[in-house]
């Protein structure tokens, strides 16, 4: 702390820190100052460090030599999917606070190494899953924890794009990401359903992942980003996954950044319960949300719809702020006053080993057995 503030260091100063989290700091002057910047390409953290920093804002490239500035108090992880592990395992042993972008690893084995030099360390960790902030998704979190819904026992975890294949960074490198659109906008749907179900008991894992369009030309007509390289292109194009939960719950999972539908929607949740069902329409690259709940009022089948407008992913929002604005707030106001941030570790450690056990099981054509 210097000025009754939290001193941030940032690690990747890449897209998602320029789009989510330098604003999102910037956003809680009050609370936090960025005073240092790491990235692998130098003129990017004096680029950051400049519009961003304190004055006297350092910048590295090698987060080790970061780490070892005794003032930080926080770091933010920002970095490509397999490097998440090895940097919040430093940072914590380096005793500071984690918020480390989604998801948690690309692994089951690097989430477990964070977890448990998260548990020695003592400080605060969690993953950035900004969506739980979103209007519609807080709405339907609270509609659970009511009992409005009833017993949850079958859901959807939407994460579908028809062609809107990211072409920039390192997101079509399997080195570097660990996977495409599962590991990518799969992860934020899976989050979102298992916070309202409030089951993170997963039994079974059924995957299937197809490389189809990733690698026809004719496919990249169209896309959202310009057309990408077929020839580069080493992940997935689309994934899904059938979870069976402890308590016999089912969940499918879809997720896609090129798949021939009609319809798109991404970050978002269909709950199935014995009272009432909801659904999400909408998702982060689409112009606002639309949250259904079905029931029967009366004897009759009814309707409930409630709208969040202009919730376009990292650009605006309501009512407090952006989502990814709530979300550090809560982020910062959980380390200064001692509480637990809203994402847990261990939550996002059950996303993470969810995903890696649908590429397992098609991986090797079987259904995977948890303990």
């Amino acid at each position: 702390m210097k000025n009754n503030k939290l001193q941030v260091a940032v690690i990747g100063c890449g897209g998602i820190a320029n789009q989510k989290h330098f604003p999102a700091l910037k956003s809680q002057a009050d609370k936090c100052e960025m005073v240092a910047f790491c990235d692998i390409q130098i003129e990017r953290a004096e680029k950051a460090a400049k519009e961003y920093g304190s004055a006297d804002a350092k910048v590295y490239q090698d987060y080790n030599e970061l780490l070892k500035d005794e003032n930080i108090d926080v770091v933010h992880i920002c970095t490509p999917n397999v490097s998440h592990s090895p940097i919040a395992v430093a940072a914590f042993e380096a005793k500071k606070h984690v918020l480390c972008e989604k998801p948690m690893a690309a692994t089951t084995e690097d989430a477990q190494k964070m977890m448990d030099a998260w548990k020695k360390s003592g400080m605060k960790f969690t993953i950035g899953y900004q969506n739980r902030f979103r209007t519609d998704a807080q709405a339907l979190k609270r509609a659970c924890e009511e009992g409005k819904l009833g017993e949850v026992y079958f859901a959807k975890a939407h994460a579908v794009r028809r062609r809107a294949v990211p072409t920039w960074g390192v997101f079509p490198d399997k080195s570097k990401q660990g996977g495409g659109p599962l590991i990518d906008i799969g992860t934020h749907a899976l989050d979102i359903t298992l916070w309202c179900m409030d089951n993170y008991e997963p039994a079974a894992i059924t995957g299937s992942v197809f490389e189809k369009l990733g690698h026809l030309p004719e496919a990249t007509e169209g896309n959202m980003f310009g057309a990408w390289d077929p020839k580069t292109y080493e992940v997935e194009d689309s994934a899904f996954g059938y979870i069976r939960m402890k308590n016999g719950a089912a969940i499918f999972l879809e997720s896609s950044w090129a798949l021939n539908v009609k319809d798109s929607r991404e970050a978002a949740t269909t709950l199935c319960g014995t009272k009432a069902g909801a659904e999400m329409i909408g998702g982060m690259s689409q112009q606002g949300y639309d949250l259904v709940f079905n029931e029967t009022t009366g004897g009759i089948l009814t309707e409930e719809h409630i709208s969040d407008t202009g919730a376009i992913a990292f650009f605006e929002g309501n009512g407090g702020g952006s989502p990814e604005v709530k979300e550090c707030r809560q982020w910062l106001e959980a380390i200064l006053e001692d509480k637990e941030p809203l994402v847990k570790p261990q939550q996002a450690f059950v996303v993470t080993q969810i995903l890696d056990n649908i590429y397992k099981s098609a991986k090797e054509g079987e259904e995977i057995h948890l303990d």
